[in-house]
């Protein structure tokens, strides 16, 4: 049996400006090995320091999106509290510094669990098929889902509707995620990557810095509140003195946002 089926592996592809990156391992439904993880973040890292990417496509090869971690190989790691990536590599789940600056869509499909949900709801626009089966169900095997999920599943749904899935472990469909704005667009089962290709595509037809710039800000106001991003705005839209009189560079005026959860641009 090869390494791509005992322990999976990331795919990753350059489509122009987009930077693919696939999760590989249908044998097993996608369920993630130490080695992914690796690999994960060894993409998404790739991602935001290569400057010929200016977004991220994530998606998965197979019928399903994944099954959640492969308990049996990441127990190890779980019980001592480490992860599979160094410090200054980017997290793909969104939790620790450095953070993510360039915008990740998403398409999901199939079996959707746990790391699933989490890696959807830390990128910025997902697609998901309609033959999507979603659940949070560490509470199953009792853990605690340590991926995000207690944060965007509150913030994008609303308490009750977070705890409704976090605390029960009930599945819930495209439909349902929809809903609760953990997706932003249901299409037929097979359809979902093209059109979240599509989306990307939209994306890096922009102006790239400005595309990060909006993204940071919009960040900002999330976790520190709308008086924080506001003061941004007058230096988003007024040209420095230094330049006044003549065309001022086409750049970002924004700098980096420091965050509850990391920042890096």
């Amino acid at each position: 049996m090869n390494d791509a089926v005992t322990d999976g592996r990331i795919t990753s592809e350059a489509d122009g400006r987009i930077l693919r990156i696939g999760i590989d391992r249908p044998a097993k439904l996608n369920g993630f090995t130490p080695k992914m993880q690796a690999e994960l973040a060894a993409a998404y890292t790739e991602l935001e320091h290569n400057d010929d990417y200016w977004c991220g496509l994530l998606f998965a090869h197979g019928d399903h999106f994944t099954a959640g971690l492969d308990l049996a190989r990441m127990a190890p790691l779980l019980e001592a509290g480490e992860r599979e990536w160094s410090a200054d590599q980017v997290d793909p789940l969104d939790r620790y510094p450095p953070r993510r600056t360039k915008p990740m869509v998403a398409a999901v499909k199939g079996i959707t669990f746990t790391i699933g949900i989490e890696l959807m709801l830390a990128a910025d626009i997902v697609v998901a098929a309609d033959d999507c089966r979603f659940s949070q169900l560490e509470v199953k095997r009792g853990i605690m889902a340590a991926g995000g999920a207690t944060l965007r599943m509150v913030e994008r749904a609303g308490w009750g509707n977070a705890m409704l899935y976090l605390l029960t472990g009930d599945e819930f469909d495209a439909e349902t995620a929809l809903r609760l704005n953990f997706v932003q667009a249901v299409v037929p089962a097979g359809q979902e990557l093209a059109r979240a290709a599509e989306i990307a595509g939209r994306i890096v037809e922009q102006a790239p810095l400005a595309v990060r710039a909006t993204l940071l800000n919009a960040r900002r106001a999330l976790d520190e509140g709308p008086a924080a991003a506001i003061a941004e705005f007058d230096a988003a839209t007024r040209p420095s003195r230094r330049y006044r009189g003549r065309a001022a560079p086409r750049r970002s005026p924004l700098r980096p946002a420091p965050q509850r959860r990391g920042s890096r641009d």
